[in-house]
Formats: structure tokens, sequence, C-alpha cells
């Protein structure tokens, strides 16, 4: 094309592209530089001074201080765990309903809507909610199945009180309550492979196994790595569940990255330290999706 068509077209992109850079600048760049500048200081609201000089103070505490470190390496490995079991988990559930929503049967929008729900429900009424499923007596919904279950013999579980049951009850609640999130993409991504694939396979006299297995699955690697991708990065900013269940209880059990930054700086009114947890996690989160872009990267198209 002329010089006077391409200046055009580049023009064109800059001004389509402008208004995404301008938001990433605002709320990603510049807070997150902001960020960097009040890791270094040391930063008291409450008192009214001005921000003090610390340097790697704050990122020296959190790696090496034995009474900070030990915290904030709990609320690491939470994470960790959490997403390490919230993300599979999620995904081949959420693979399943796909997979059983997507047929031509009545009633099935109305079904996918009652999957999608809880999605749509605002977290901290979810969290109340299952704040009552997990009562620690009889009444509580999990201990009264439980009992009758068991006819008895299985007592009221502290689900929410128990160091050894609290994380796992939160990761029972966030599976359930973010499924249909991850369903609706993947249903999405069944009805976009084409059914001349299924025919073809058909004729080759592939079962249903077969098919899903060299029909569905190479047609939903994409959409698998998003929707893996993403559910890491949910699971990774985890502190809604937390701050309303247990509070980061009991014994530090449940206690998150996400938590602990907003813990120092609104009930601690440390907003350097908060800072320099948030700096730490932002990196962790980039390294982690640098690393699985380039594990499960996209296959693409050739026009």
């Amino acid at each position: 094309p002329p010089p006077e068509k391409q200046r055009k077209d580049t023009w064109t992109a800059i001004l389509m592209v402008s208004p995404a850079v301008l938001l990433l600048l605002l709320f990603v760049v510049v807070p997150f530089i902001l960020a960097i500048y009040l890791s270094l200081n040391n930063v008291k609201l409450s008192t009214g001074r001005p921000p003090s000089w610390m340097g790697l103070e704050q990122y020296r505490r959190l790696f090496f201080d034995p009474d900070v470190s030990a915290e904030f390496f709990k609320g690491l490995i939470n994470n960790f765990v959490f997403a390490l079991i919230v993300v599979p988990t999620q995904t081949l559930a959420a693979l399943g309903l796909a997979l059983l929503l997507n047929r031509p049967l009545r009633g099935m929008a109305a079904f996918r809507t009652i999957f999608f729900m809880p999605v749509v429900f605002p977290m901290a009424l979810v969290a109340t909610i299952w704040q009552l499923i997990y009562s620690r007596d009889s009444l509580g919904l999990f201990n009264s199945l439980l009992g009758a279950i068991s006819f008895g013999l299985i007592k009221p579980l502290d689900w929410l009180g128990d160091p050894n049951l609290a994380l796992f009850s939160i990761v029972l609640m966030s599976i359930w309550q973010g499924v249909g999130f991850q369903m609706v993409i993947l249903l999405a991504g069944l009805q976009g492979i084409p059914s001349s694939l299924y025919e073809a396979a058909a004729l080759d006299r592939a079962g249903k196994f077969q098919k899903f297995l060299n029909v569905t699955v190479p047609g939903l690697r994409n959409t698998l790595i998003f929707v893996v991708m993403i559910t890491t990065i949910f699971s990774l900013r985890l502190f809604d569940q937390v701050y309303i269940l247990t509070s980061g209880g009991p014994n530090n059990s449940t206690t998150t990255i996400m938590y602990q930054a907003v813990y120092q700086a609104f009930d601690r009114d440390n907003i350097g330290r908060a800072a320099a947890i948030t700096v730490v996690f932002m990196v962790i989160v980039v390294i982690i999706t640098l690393i699985q872009r380039r594990v499960l990267r996209e296959e693409r198209e050739v026009a």
C-alpha cells in the first residue's frame, strides 16, 4: 500500500488502542510504581508525618526477619495450596458441566442459568451463606448432613475453627462459587467446535471417549489454556472469602498474601510493608503467568 495509506492505518490503530493503553497505565502501571515508592518508605497515615526513607528494609524484613517472614511465607504457602487444589478441580468440574449442558434438550438454558448464578452473587453474600452452612453446631447444613448419613456417628465439626479444616472449607466454597464462570467459557468453546469433525469421527467408528480425546480436547486447547490462566490469577488474589469466613485464622491457617497486605495497611497502619507485600505478590503473579504462557503455548492458526 502507498505510504499515505500506511500512515493513515497507523494513526487509526493508535487511536483504537489508546483507550486500552490509557486504562492500563492508570490502573496497573501507575499504581504499581506508587506501590514501589511506598514500599521503600515508612508510611504511617495515623501520625500525619511525611514518609521517611527506608530503602529495601521492608523487603529484608519480609524475607529474613523471623517475626515477619514466618507470617508472610505462611500466607504464600496457603495461596499456592489453594491454587493447586482449586485450579485443576474447578477446571475439570467446569469441563464436566459444560459437556453435560452442551446438549440440544429442553430446559438447558434454565440449567445453565442456575449453574452460573453463584458467579453473579456478591462474594460477601456467598461467604455469609456458607458461614451458616459451616456452622459448628448440629444446625449447620454440613454437620446435619454428615450426622444423617452416618446415623449420628460423625459428630459436628468446626469447619472454620479447626486449622486442619478451615482452608479446605474455603477451597470447597470457592470451587462452588466460581465453577459457573469457567463453565460458560468452556461451553462457548464447545459450541465453536465444528460438528463436521464429530461426524468424521463417527464415520471412522470412534467411540464417545475417542471423540472426546481426539476432537473435543484439541478443539478446546486454547480455551482450556485461557481458563487455567484466569483461574490461577483468581486463585492467587484470594481475599474476600478469607476475610469474611476466618479473618486469616485460626492460627494463620488461612492467611493469604492479599489478606496480609490489607491487614498491614488498615489494621497496623503499616503502608510501607503492605506495599512491599503487594510488589512481591505482583512479581510472583507475573512470573507464574509467563511460565504458564511458555508451557501452555497457544496454537495459532496460520492464515
